[in-house]
C-alpha cells in the first residue's frame, strides 16, 4: 500500500449509524479522501507572463542556483503552507531554502521541507495595484517565510521593497534604515541594474553595489575572454620563443662561419708562409 494511502487508514471506530445497539460485531476504517496539491495552474486560472517579466525572473533564479551551494532554489513553483487546504499557497517569482541542496522537487510543501527562509516578488502589470499586493502579503504573513522582498521595475522611486519575520510577524524596512536593500538570508545586498530588457533585480557583495554577483552568461563571458587572452599570451610567447631560437641559430651559423673562416684565412697564410720560406731557402 503506498505511505500516502497507509497514513489515511489509520483512525478505525466502531459503526454506530448502520448497526443497532447491541449488535456491533465489527471495526471499521475511516478513510478521508486524498487532498491533490497540484504543480500547475488549470488553464482557465493561467495569467500570461510577459518576456520582460520572464527575463528578470529565469535571470534571478539562475543567478540564485549557480551562486548558492548547500540551499534549495526555486521559481515560480506553488509554496504550499496548509497540508489540510491547497488553496493556501504562494508561486514565488525565486525562493531559497538553507541547509538543504535538494533541487528536484515540483512543489514546496512547508510541513514537508520547512518554510523557505527567502522569496522574491518580481511586479507585473497583473498584480502591481496596492489592493492586490496586500491580498498576496497576508498569505506571506501565514506562510513562515523569513525575508520577502518586492522588486517592481517600473517604480523608479522605490524600487525594492523589504519585509522581515520579527516575533513570528512580517514587518516592512523603513526606507531610512541603513541597510535598507541587505539580504540577510544570503549575507548579500540587493541591487538594481538597469538592462536592456528595462531593470533587473541583481546581488552585490558590498553595499554599494560594485561587486556585482555575475550572472552565469556573464561568468561564461568573462571565462570566455580570458581563455581567449591566454590563448593569444601563450601564442605570442610561442612567437616570440620561436624568434629567439631563430635568432640564436643564426648567430651559431655565424659564429661557426666566421670560425670557418678564420681556420681557412689562418691555413692559407701558413701555406704562404711555407712557400716563401721555400723559395728563398
Amino acid at each position: 500500500m503506498p505511505p500516502a494511502a497507509s497514513r489515511l487508514l489509520t483512525e478505525e471506530r466502531e459503526n454506530f449509524t448502520s448497526l443497532p445497539r447491541g449488535t456491533r460485531r465489527h471495526r471499521y476504517v475511516k478513510v478521508e479522501p486524498a487532498i491533490h496539491f497540484p504543480s500547475e495552474e488549470r488553464l482557465d486560472e493561467a495569467v500570461s507572463e510577459t518576456k520582460r517579466h520572464l527575463k528578470a525572473r529565469t535571470s534571478l533564479f539562475l543567478l540564485l542556483e549557480s551562486v548558492l551551494t548547500g540551499c534549495a532554489v526555486g521559481s515560480d513553483q506553488f509554496v504550499y503552507y496548509n497540508a489540510a487546504d491547497p488553496r493556501e499557497c504562494l508561486a514565488p517569482d525565486a525562493f531559497v531554502k538553507r541547509g538543504t541542496s535538494e533541487n528536484d522537487f515540483d512543489t514546496w510543501k512547508v510541513w514537508e521541507r520547512g518554510a523557505p527562509d527567502l522569496a522574491v516578488e518580481i511586479v507585473s502589470d497583473s498584480d502591481r495595484s496596492e489592493h492586490n499586493w496586500l491580498e498576496k502579503l497576508a498569505r506571506y504573513h501565514v506562510s513562515g517565510i523569513s525575508e520577502v522582498v518586492r522588486f517592481d521595475p517600473e517604480n523608479k522611486a522605490d524600487p525594492v521593497r523589504v519585509w522581515d519575520r520579527v516575533d513570528g510577524v512580517l514587518l516592512e524596512r523603513g526606507p531610512e534604515s541603513t541597510p535598507f536593500r541587505e539580504c540577510t538570508t544570503l549575507g548579500m545586498w540587493w541591487v538594481v541594474v538597469p538592462t536592456d530588457f528595462g531593470p533587473q533585480l541583481r546581488l552585490a557583495r558590498d553595499r554599494e553595489g560594485r561587486s556585482l554577483v555575475e550572472t552565469p552568461t556573464e561568468a561564461t563571458g568573462r571565462l570566455s575572454v580570458e581563455l581567449q587572452e591566454a590563448r593569444r599570451a601563450r601564442s605570442e610567447a610561442e612567437h616570440a620563443r620561436a624568434l629567439a631560437e631563430h635568432d640564436a641559430a643564426e648567430q651559431t651559423a655565424a659564429k661557426q662561419l666566421a670560425e670557418r673562416e678564420r681556420d681557412a684565412a689562418l691555413e692559407e697564410v701558413a701555406r704562404l708562409r711555407a712557400e716563401l720560406l721555400k723559395r728563398s731557402g
